[in-house]
C-alpha cells in the first residue's frame, strides 16, 4: 500500500469501495485497497461519510495548507491499542525519558556525520570541522547531559552547525501499538503526535536533506520554476511539490541489506522497525540503537 498526496483544489469523496477525488481535471479514482495514507495538499473538501469510510479501512489523513504548514490529522479509531504497552510507555516516560532521548539524539548525530561524510571523501574539506564535532565533542556532551533540557540545547547545536555546513554541499544556494501522545525527546503536546516527531529525527538526514541535496545538485529542482515567487520564492509551487515528494517518496523505499535483520528493507520499514525496538525496550529491557547508516551492508 502507498501513500497518496492529493496537491490541487478539489473534493474527495467515496464512490463504492473508492475513493472520488474531483478537481478541474475531472474525476481520478483511487482504489482504497492500494492506500496506507493520504495527504492533503491544498484546501480539499470533504465530508463525514468519507471519514467512516476512511476510518474503517485505517487510513490517516493527514492536512496541510496552501502554504505546506500543518495543520492537523484524521486519525482513525485506535485498533493498535495494548494496555501494557501503555503502562510501559509512561513509566519509562517518568523513569527512562533521558536515556531513550540521548539515543535519539546520539542516531541523528550519527547520521548526519554519516550523510555528510560522503561529501567530505569527496573533497568537501569545508566541513572537516563539523565532522569532528560531531564525532568527538558531541558524542561526550550527549553522554553527559543529566537534563532534557541540556540535551535539547545540544540537538539544537546539532542542527545549527548543519545549517550552517549547508552552504558547502549545496552548489546552487501510524502503524504500531505505540501511543503517538507520549514521546521522550520532545515534549509532550496536546496537539501533535510528538513521539512520531521523536522516531523522525534520526532519518532526517539520511532520508530528507539527502532528497533535497540530490534535487539541487542535480539541478531537478531550481529557484524560478519550482517555487512561488508571490512570497518571495520561500515556499515551493505544485509543481516543485510534486517533484520533491516523488523523489522523498522514492528514496523512503529504497531498499538495503540490514545487518541484524539479514533482508533486504525499505527506509519505511526501518522507522517502522525503530517503533518495534522501542517496544522491545520498553516491555523487555532489550537494548536498542535508533537506526544509523551502519546498520546497511
Amino acid at each position: 500500500m502507498k501513500t497518496k498526496y492529493l496537491m490541487s483544489m478539489g473534493t474527495l469523496s467515496r464512490k463504492d469501495n473508492s475513493l472520488d477525488f474531483k478537481n478541474e481535471k475531472g474525476h481520478n479514482y483511487i482504489p482504497i485497497t492500494e492506500i496506507r495514507e493520504i495527504y492533503l495538499m491544498n484546501e480539499i473538501s470533504l465530508n463525514t461519510k468519507l471519514l467512516s469510510f476512511l476510518s474503517q479501512n485505517n487510513i490517516i489523513v493527514h492536512y496541510f495548507d496552501y502554504y505546506g504548514f500543518y495543520r492537523g490529522t484524521f486519525f482513525p479509531k485506535e485498533h493498535y491499542i495494548s494496555g501494557k504497552l501503555l503502562l510501559k510507555q509512561i513509566n519509562a516516560y517518568e523513569n527512562k525519558r533521558i536515556l531513550i532521548a540521548k539515543k535519539i539524539v546520539l542516531a541523528i548525530s550519527i547520521n548526519i556525520y554519516n550523510t555528510l561524510y560522503h561529501y567530505y571523501r569527496h573533497g568537501n574539506n569545508e566541513i572537516y570541522d563539523y565532522l569532528n564535532y560531531l564525532k568527538d565533542d558531541c558524542k561526550n556532551k550527549i553522554e553527559k547531559s543529566k537534563t532534557i533540557n541540556n540535551l535539547l540545547a545540544v540537538e539544537g547545536e546539532i542542527w545549527q552547525l548543519f545549517y550552517k555546513n549547508i552552504k558547502y554541499i549545496i552548489n546552487q544556494i501510524y502503524h504500531t501499538h505505540l501511543n503517538q501522545s507520549i514521546s521522550y525527546l520532545h515534549e509532550l503536546s496536546k496537539s501533535r503526535f510528538s513521539l512520531s516527531l521523536d522516531l523522525s529525527e534520526a532519518f532526517k538526514p539520511i532520508i530528507v536533506f539527502k532528497t533535497i541535496f540530490d534535487l539541487i545538485n542535480n539541478k531537478k529542482i531550481n529557484l524560478k520554476e519550482h517555487f512561488n515567487k508571490k512570497v518571495n520564492y520561500c515556499v515551493l509551487n505544485e509543481k516543485g511539490k510534486e517533484i520533491f515528494l516523488i523523489n522523498f517518496e522514492k528514496r523512503l523505499d529504497n531498499k538495503f541489506d540490514h545487518k541484524s535483520l539479514k533482508r533486504k528493507i525499505s527506509y519505511n520499514s526501518a522507522i517502522k522497525y525503530d517503533g518495534y525496538k522501542l517496544i522491545k525496550f520498553l516491555l523487555e529491557e532489550k537494548d536498542f540503537m535508533f537506526f544509523n547508516d551502519k546498520e546497511k551492508k
